[in-house]
């Protein structure tokens, strides 16, 4: 086998590599200048070339735009088949959801409701233990007493014994009242009134209850329908607290009785002289009205010149006779001032002595002289006003 040589030169084109014609001066396929082929500087720098920017992706990056692209795909692959009317049967992959295709659940059968008979209420018999009232079985049967009254023909104390029978009617259903716009004016007060429940303990009576609350046992029975005022332990009452007793306030302070005026003193006279022998000397002035059980008059006796010898008393009275024990304290001649105001008592010292505080005026004070020396007169004779 030979090997033919090609009929014209040819030259590679430095740039793509292409071969052509030896006098060619550019390339047919990229267009390089081919008449700079000597020069392999020039060469070399057009072999290099410009380098493309490089892009660097994630994984997750690339996965996430394969998946947009897909869901994009199938989009528009759907949108087509909506407009063309086609129906292309799902195909089946191992990722199709359950949501592909819809399951029947088959409807149960609505039962077919059944008139139920109601029962007719026939009383209950009961025998009555010990120490049980009327009250405490019609409130565990929750019916009234009034019924049990009526159904056993009882008194209306509906008085029981022990091991009596009695019938016990069935309870009512109270029919659940419509609601109305507005509350009657009885509905309103009872809506507005405050309510506390208690069950009944043992020992417990209507009136520990009631002193409990602060509320009469009247509301309480009206509020619980009691007809009397026994209770029993295990009961539970309504306490209308709206119905509590008014809070009492504060004591009113007696008010103090005006100020007495100033006693007015009738004898002695100014001045007037007393001896040994003469007749005691008795004080005497004019009342100023009616005295209370807790007022009376104040005597201060006071000597001169110098106050060393002071005697204050207390008497209801309007006269006072001075002690002979005073008088005789001083031998010689001797003057006395006194004076007398209206005091009140407002208690008693630790020693029980009554403690005093002034209820008037003091009168003027006047002065009697006393020539004593020895013994002081011990009769007395009250001096006519």
């Amino acid at each position: 086998m030979s090997t033919e040589s090609p009929s014209k030169p040819t030259k590679l084109c430095p740039t793509c590599g292409t071969r052509v014609s030896e006098d060619a001066d550019r390339c047919l396929v990229c267009g390089s200048d081919l008449t700079a082929s000597d020069k392999p500087e020039r060469q070399a720098k057009a072999l290099q070339g410009s380098r493309m920017p490089e892009i660097t992706l994630s994984l997750p990056i690339v996965l996430g735009l394969l998946a947009l692209f897909l869901s994009i795909g199938a989009g528009l692959v759907f949108f087509a088949l909506q407009e063309t009317g086609r129906v292309v049967d799902p195909t089946a992959t191992p990722t199709v959801t359950v949501t592909v295709t819809s399951t029947t659940t088959p409807t149960p059968e609505t039962p077919i409701p059944t008139d139920t008979p109601m029962p007719t209420p026939t009383p209950l018999s009961y025998l009555v233990k010990a120490n049980e009232t009327c009250l405490g079985i019609a409130a565990s049967f929750e019916v009234s007493v009034n019924s049990i009254v009526l159904l056993n023909n009882l008194s209306a104390d509906c008085t029981v014994f022990e091991g009596q029978e009695l019938l016990i009617p069935q309870p009512t259903g109270t029919p659940t009242p419509l609601p109305t716009s507005t509350l009657s004016a009885a509905e309103a007060t009872d809506e507005a009134c405050e309510k506390a429940d208690y069950t009944v303990q043992e020992g417990d009576t209507l009136s520990t209850i009631s002193q409990a609350y602060g509320v009469p046992m009247a509301a309480i029975r009206e509020y619980n329908g009691l007809t009397s005022e026994t209770v029993f332990q295990g009961l539970t009452l309504t306490i209308p607290l709206c119905e509590q007793f008014p809070t009492p306030g504060p004591s009113p302070t007696p008010t103090p009785p005006p100020p007495y005026a100033a006693p007015n003193l009738l004898l002695p006279a100014d001045g007037e002289s007393f001896s040994i022998g003469g007749d005691a000397v008795t004080l005497q002035w004019a009342s100023v009205g009616t005295l209370a059980e807790n007022e009376a008059y104040a005597v201060t006796l006071t000597g001169l010149p110098v106050a060393d010898d002071q005697l204050v008393d207390y008497v209801t009275d309007t006269k006072y006779i001075v002690p002979g024990s005073f008088l005789a304290r001083t031998p010689d001649a001797k003057a006395y001032r006194w004076a007398v105001s209206t005091v009140r008592q407002v208690g008693t010292d630790d020693d029980g002595d009554p403690i005093w505080e002034s209820a008037g005026a003091t009168s003027e004070a006047r002065v009697f002289i006393w020539t004593g020396g020895g013994a002081a007169p011990t009769s007395a004779t009250t001096p006519t006003p």
